[in-house]
């Protein structure tokens, strides 16, 4: 007869091992219980599925309005006022923030972008990722320059301007006409100071940022992301002709082209719809407005750079040898070709603005709960014998 096999009090052992999983489960309650505290842990984005005309079009009134507004006192005093060098600077500058104002008239009146997705739709903050709107605002910072040279050398190309390298007329006649005499004799030499200029260049380009921001929080800031729902092409182009147009209260004034008439401002929206291109760029390509606001002040520092190389005789135009001139439409004609031959232009490289990192530590904890619970639902728990209470 078999010998009776002595049985393991099993009840006795599982009594033991429920004590210390009660008392964990108390410290540490499951995560089923926790997951509706990290939920809803979806982000909509903040892109638009259709133009808000209405807004549009209250922005656009509102920016030119207060522009005319803003320019109004040098068109009370006129060109020929003694006055009008020094006032111009001051209320081009105040002119400037006026699309920020008509950005946020249209954002609290029609609530576009809606609340808690404003500075990511504007493209404010966050700045992230950090690598790629750092890398971007370089190529801002120092696009515009490179394109200026670039178009300094088409001007020469097309006979549109004549070089002085060695005694540097245009610039030495230009400082003769502002500056006396006694100013003149205790000048640097003029390579000297034209190398001081070239290296202040991105210096200038940062300074001008600080007034360029209050134009690109409405065009690049708001009203690109507004008109993407259009497609990429449209919205850059049709957002550059309303820049170019906000400008007409300067142009008419014979700002940047010396015109009084459609054709200033016609060469200044078309300048506009070229820029505007490559700025808008910049805004999709790196979901920030940072970078276009770079961009923006390097331009304004580098628009005349073809003066401190020009000969005195003849005087280069405006319409062609500058930036906003035809020679940087064919400048910029030509980055921009070669972007699009990269692919740069494609939506797959305009990347959804960047997430809250609220939002992000909610997803990660709600990935970690997901992952618990399903430890807890099927899996055995870490420390506990499997082979506890087997016979």
């Amino acid at each position: 007869m078999d010998e009776a096999v002595p049985m393991r009090d099993t009840s006795q052992n599982e009594e033991e091992r429920a004590e210390p999983q009660a008392e964990a489960a108390a410290q540490h309650p499951a995560p089923a219980q926790h997951l509706s505290e990290f939920t809803p842990v979806h982000v909509p984005s903040p892109k638009l599925d259709r133009v808000p005309w209405l807004a549009v079009i209250v922005f656009v009134a509102v920016s030119f309005g207060l522009a005319w507004l803003a320019a109004s006192p040098l068109w009370i005093m006129g060109p020929t006022s003694p006055s009008f060098p020094i006032a111009l600077p001051v209320f081009g500058s105040v002119m400037m923030f006026t699309p920020t104002i008509a950005m946020l008239v249209v954002v609290f009146l029609f609530r576009t972008p809606p609340k808690g997705d404003r500075l990511r739709f504007l493209g404010i903050w966050p700045l992230r990722p950090a690598k790629r709107t750092v890398w971007l605002i370089v190529i801002g910072l120092f696009a515009p320059i490179a394109i200026a040279v670039l178009a300094i050398a088409i001007a020469v190309l097309f006979g549109w301007v004549k070089l002085d390298l060695v005694e540097f007329s245009g610039l030495r006649a230009m400082l003769a006409a502002t500056l006396p005499e006694s100013a003149m004799a205790s000048m640097p030499p003029f390579g000297l100071l034209i190398a001081v200029q070239l290296l202040m260049l991105p210096l200038g380009a940062v300074v001008n940022s600080g007034t360029a921001f209050g134009e690109e929080f409405g065009w690049r800031g708001w009203l690109v992301p507004v008109l993407r729902p259009l497609g990429t092409w449209p919205a850059l182009v049709i957002s550059g002709a309303i820049w170019g147009l906000w400008h007409s209260p300067l142009i008419l004034l014979g700002y940047n082209f010396g015109l009084t008439d459609w054709r200033g401002v016609a060469l200044m929206t078309i300048a506009c719809v070229f820029w505007g291109v490559l700025l808008g760029w910049l805004r999709l390509r790196s979901g920030s407005v940072w970078p276009a606001v770079i961009a923006h002040g390097s331009l304004n520092a580098c628009a005349s750079l073809v003066l401190l190389f020009a000969a005195a005789e003849p005087a280069p135009q405006a319409a062609l040898a500058t930036p906003l001139g035809a020679a940087g439409w064919i400048a910029i004609a030509i980055v921009v070709a070669v972007l699009v031959a990269f692919g740069q232009f494609s939506p797959k490289r305009q990347p959804d603005l960047a997430t809250p990192r609220s939002m992000q530590l909610a997803r990660q904890a709600a990935a970690g709960v997901k992952a618990a619970t399903q430890v807890g639902d099927g899996a055995p728990t870490p420390g506990v014998d499997e082979g506890a209470g087997r016979p």
